[in-house]
Formats: structure tokens, sequence, C-alpha cells
């Protein structure tokens, strides 16, 4: 995992997008953003039944598995959303980037590996994308407490009043 502050350079949302800024992983505790290197899928089985996640599943996001479709889906998950449930994400295999709201609204870029597990709150404004590298590819598993739910919800000026939205805000 490295993380560090987005440069707002226009150009491919894929890119590194690096502003030579780094974000210490502090910072990320402190919005909430938990970070966990899991060599073993026994690690995520533990913060599984540490944290009550009953269920799982696995997506592959790359031109390859998805077809003609997967420019449109990597343009859908960069758009800011939020979620009312925790997003867990444990990376199988390729890279990836997840960009989340600091505390004045700035991006910090996540950039995950194999072996590395996020899991973002609830209410937290995020996005996604594949990286430039290793052909657009990433594998992970997705975790979750209760059945697969994953509804994104946009960001527009109302959804601050979402409970998700104003507990998140409130405790961080």
């Amino acid at each position: 995992m490295k993380s560090y502050w987005f440069d707002n350079k226009s150009g491919d949302q894929r890119e590194d997008h690096d502003s030579g800024r780094p974000v210490d992983p502090g910072y990320l505790s402190k919005l909430g953003v938990l970070y966990h290197h899991c060599p073993s899928i026994d690690a995520v089985n533990a913060i599984a039944t540490e944290r009550s996640y009953k269920n799982r599943d696995e997506i592959i996001v790359s031109p390859e598995k998805m077809g003609s479709v997967y420019e449109m889906k990597v343009r859908t998950f960069f758009n800011e959303h939020m979620h009312e449930d925790e997003e867990i994400r444990y990376i199988l295999d390729g890279e990836g980037f997840f960009d989340v709201r600091g505390a004045e609204d700035e991006w910090v870029r996540i950039r995950l590996e194999k072996a590395d597990l996020i899991i973002l709150p609830a209410g937290i404004y995020h996005r996604f994308t594949t990286d430039s590298k290793n052909q657009q590819y990433i594998k992970a598993m997705r975790l979750f407490k209760d059945e697969p739910k994953w509804t994104p919800l946009n960001r527009v000026p109302a959804l601050d009043n979402n409970p998700a939205r104003k507990e998140y805000v409130s405790k961080h």
C-alpha cells in the first residue's frame, strides 16, 4: 500500500497522479480507513471473523474479462460516491487505486496491490480505478457483513443528509 495526495492534474485516471506528497497511514486511520497487509487467506479470515463479515465474493476488473463494458464500468467506479455499509476489498492479484476524500475534501490516493486489504467506512466519499499497468487488471475479494450489497450513492448535495454520511462526518 502506498498513499499520497492526488495531484489533480488532467489525464487518464489510471495513471499514478502522485503529487510527491506522501500521506501517513495514521492520517488514513483518522479518516476511518483501515489497512491490513494479509499475506495469507488465514489473515483475511481472522479479520472477517473479528468484524462479523459473513459473505464474500470475487470480482475481476479487466478489459479481457469485461470486454466492451470495461471502459464504461471503470468510468462508473471512478464517479465519486459513498456506500451505506463498509466497503472491504482484499486484493488477490493486480493493482488499483482507491481515492478517498480527506478532512478538507481533497483527494488521497491509495495504491493497493496483491495481499492488501482495505476497509472504507460507511459514508466516506471515494472512487476506484484500475491502474495503467498490468493490463489494467485487478482481482479482488469483496467482503460483506450481510447479503452482498454494493450500491453506490453518487455525491450530490442532498447526500450530506444521508444517515450513513452524517454518522461518518460526526466520527471523522
